[in-house]
Parts: C-alpha cells; structure tokens; sequence
C-alpha cells in the first residue's frame, strides 16, 4: 500500500502487559483486543520509560526522555516548543484528534492536536509537584491504600462518566469524518483513565468475574531488601493500612472488571472503523502508558522499574501492511514518534527535525526485518529521593540510583526479579559495563539538582497562583451550537442527504 493509512491509537491508562491474553493471561476476559493481537504485530517486551502517567505520555508524544524536557512527575509542564509526533503528522498532512486523557501540565493544552474532543480527568497545574526536601510528609495527593481496601462493585464514578464520554466522542468523530468529502488522512488518540485505580467497576463487568477465578500474586510479599519499594510503601501509606488477602482478591477482581470494560470501549471503536469504512486503511496501535503492580511483591500502583509497573502491552494491527508475528526485542514508548513518521512519511526525516529524538522506528520490527533492542527508563517523582535509571537491553535489566543499591536482574532465568545479581563475584564485570553505560548517558549529580530547581520553582509558582484571581489551564472543548444538528441558516435537503451515511443516490 502507498496510500497514507489513518492512524488510530487506542491508550490504556495503568494496564500491564500481564493482563491480557496476548501476553498469556488466562483469567482476563477481552475478546476484542484478542481478536485484534490475532492480526497484530506483538511487542512482547515493550516498556514505559517513565512509570508515571504524565511523564510517560510526555516521553510517547515527543520521542524525548522525560529527563531531556524536563518531564520529572506528574506536575511538569510539557513545554509548547518541544515537537510532538501531532505536529509531525500535521507537517505530513494528516488530521489530529485527541481525545480522553494525556494528563498535560501548563497552559498548552494541545501541543499538536487540531482538535480535542474532551478535556482531561487529571489537572494542568502544578499542585502535585513533590518534595524530595521533606520526603518524609505525605503529601494530599498521594496515593492511598484505600483504593485497595474499599475496592469492589459500583453503580457509578468519575472514571466511567469520563471514559464513556471519549469513546462517544471519537466515535462521532469518526462518523462526521466518514461523511467529509476530501477528508485527509486522521491520526486520532483515544485515551481511557481505566483501569486506573481506585479499583471499583459495576456490572456487567464486576460479574464477568467471581472471586474464585481470580488469581493471587504470584510474590504477594515483599522479597529481600529493596529501599524503593520501601519508600513507595510510605509514599502510598502502605505502612499506615495493609490490606487483608480478601480486599486483594477484590482488587484484582475489580482491575480485571476494568480491563473487560476497556476492551468494551476499544471494541465499539474497532467496530466503528469498520463501520465507517475506515478499517481496511487505518493502523491501530493499542498501548498503556505504565503497568500496575496489582499487590506483586505487596505493591501496587507504579513508579518502580519492576516488570508489571513497566512493561505494557503494545499491539501494531494493519493488514494488508504487516503480518502478524511476535517480537522479542525491547522497545520503548520513545520509539512511537519516528514509528509513526516514518509509516506516514517515507522521507520524514528530511521534512522534520530528528537530531533530538531519542527512540528508533518499529517499522523495520513491523516488518519482520529485526530492529533495535534497548531501553532506557526514568524516574524522578514521588517515592524517589535522588534520580533512578534503568537499562533493559537483552535479557537483563539494570537499575541504578545513587541512594540505593545497584539491582541486576536476568529476566530470562528469573523473570519475578527475585535474584538480584548485582553483587555476585561472577556478575562483577557486566555490572561494570552498565554502570559505564549510566554513567555516559546521565549526569546523575547535574540530573539530581535540576529536579530540586524544578520542584522549587514549581511549588512556588503553584502557591501564587492560588491567591486572587486564578485562570485555569484546563481544556475546555469547543462546541459551536450554531452549526450543530439542524439549523435555519442551513439547506435541509442538502443538510440531511449528506448526514446520511453512506449515502444514498438521489433518483428524480
């Protein structure tokens, strides 16, 4: 094919590659995404580089590591000069929509997108900065043990009002673009907060379900010593309330719930490209920006280099394009923007800036010709007390950080990360070798006092701005009532013959 494909990119928010059956879950109940990975190439070792929601978007829109713009946690703004694969797109013609959530801090609340179709479940300002100078103080925002221990069946919440609301809108979305004449080539972001905690979901989803199919951690205590995971323990009040083995089951059954309840939702979108005729030329990409620890090793939530808080499912679907396979190199959320140039542009780099992308095109892996194995990973936000960096390059993954101890892990012989090998005599040379690579890719001490600047300089702005007069940043969506539906400046034949879709031949 040399026509420009759509592009339809369906997000996940905290869905680890381990839940679904693509990945071989047997208890997840996700029939579309299963029939979906049957046509996909499928990234079995695909990573976030920042397990944390808006710096791990931050890194997938720009191609950058969080650390190079300045991404450090969930209250950094995401710079308006810093290209994203939206302002690619766009240089190449196509439409871009957002739709749902990517979690943009500062007053640009588009970087890229033409149109966004909804405005976002989380803030754009800076309240959720954290402090690493008082690491000991919980601060409000954190996370709670609570989404744990009052997990279970609802009627209704916030996550599902929202979630329902961006599936509806991209869905009509792509109806009104069906019915465009001329329409160009779309590039469109649908992005759920599901399954996010807190972990509650109604039926039918929680009754998919019953509590005797649902399966227990496989490390449901925390092994060895590991002074991050502690930390986070505290960040997320572990220490203050443990839940009982009944409240994990609940948990994982509710998670579960929302992980059927998201294949729902991307299921009527993949029923609406087809719908719309739109599915023979559209690529679609499913993804997660982190996973969830879901009581493995007694945590839960993210941000840590541990399998399930980092490692997402990553799904590429385009028939007649490329053949379904399995790939076994890792790859990042980095790689998406040259991925996505590079399938809308066979030139792209001569049309748009490249010097300071970080990721690699997954095209050559799409199409079955091998391609990069690497990954390097982040973070700096709440739990952390000095910059941490992971490497996952073939079947190890090393992680460093100047407070803790080195963690090596060979994934292939121990893929739970019990055995850490960092200290062993027989591993002594290849440890070395990492911490070389660390050492040339980070300034760790330079890195380190640049989060201290950030979160100075950010807290303090945040506490201005809440006296007096305050102007929020949040999208508000435009929505022009006098163009909508059926208005009397408008021809009604015209207007109704072109609503209909497909169309219907006049006869006289």
């Amino acid at each position: 094919m040399t026509e420009q494909p759509n592009i339809l990119i369906l997000m996940a928010d905290q869905l680890r590659a381990s839940a679904l059956p693509a990945y071989g879950n047997t208890v997840a109940k996700t029939p579309n995404l299963n029939r979906l990975a049957d046509r996909s190439v499928i990234f079995e070792n695909a990573y976030c580089n920042f397990p944390l929601c808006a710096p791990s978007r931050s890194v997938f829109m720009s191609g950058q590591l969080a650390t190079h713009i300045g991404a450090f946690d969930n209250a950094a703004e995401f710079s308006s000069q810093t290209p994203t694969f939206a302002h690619y797109l766009r240089t190449f013609g196509y439409e871009t929509i957002l739709s749902g959530k990517m979690h943009f801090c500062g007053p640009d609340q588009l970087h890229g997108f033409e149109k966004r179709l909804t405005t976002d479940i989380y803030p754009a300002d800076y309240n959720w900065t954290p402090d690493w100078t008082r690491f000991d103080e919980r601060l409000e925002w954190y996370h709670t043990m609570h989404s744990v221990t009052e997990a279970g069946k609802c009627v209704r919440t916030n996550q599902l009002d929202f979630d329902e609301e961006v599936v509806f809108n991209a869905r009509q979305k792509l109806f009104d673009m069906a019915r465009e004449p001329g329409q160009r080539p779309f590039a469109m972001v649908v992005s759920l907060t599901h399954p996010h905690d807190p972990f509650t979901i109604p039926d039918p989803w929680w009754s998919l379900y019953t509590d005797e199919e649902i399966d227990d951690p496989v490390v449901p205590e925390p092994p060895g010593t590991d002074p991050h995971a502690k930390r986070l323990r505290h960040v997320n009040g572990a220490e203050l309330l443990q839940p009982t083995p009944a409240q994990v089951k609940t948990a994982r059954r509710a998670y579960y719930g929302a992980c059927s309840f998201v294949d729902h939702q991307f299921g009527i979108l993949l029923d609406t490209l087809e719908a719309t005729g739109f599915a023979e030329n559209t690529i679609v990409i499913v993804m997660a920006d982190h996973g969830e620890m879901l009581g493995e090793r007694g945590m839960w939530y993210k941000m840590s280099f541990h399998e399930d808080a980092c490692r997402i499912p990553l799904l590429i679907s385009a028939p007649g394009r490329f053949a379904p396979h399995r790939v076994s190199e890792c790859v990042s959320l980095v790689d998406l923007l040259p991925t996505l140039a590079s399938v809308a542009s066979p030139d792209w780099k001569e049309q748009a800036p490249t010097r300071f992308l970080d990721g690699h095109s997954l095209l050559p892996h799409c199409m079955g010709e091998g391609g990069t194995d690497g990954v390097y990973g982040e973070y700096t936000a709440e739990g952390a007390v000095a910059p941490m960096v992971m490497i996952r390059r073939g079947q190890y993954k090393f992680i460093h950080c100047p407070a803790d101890p080195d963690q090596l892990y060979d994934l292939k012989q121990d893929p739970y990360e019990l055995n850490n090998l960092a200290a062993l005599p027989e591993h002594a040379a290849l440890t070395e070798q990492f911490r070389a690579e660390v050492a040339r890719e980070w300034d760790i001490p330079a890195l380190h006092e640049a989060v201290l600047a950030s979160q100075e300089r950010r807290s303090f702005v945040a506490r201005a701005l809440a006296k007096g007069q305050q102007s929020p940043w949040d999208h508000q969506p435009d929505r022009d009532a006098s163009s909508m539906y059926i208005r009397s400046h408008m021809d009604l034949e015209v207007l109704e013959k072109r609503a209909r879709f497909p169309t219907v031949a006049h006869h006289e």
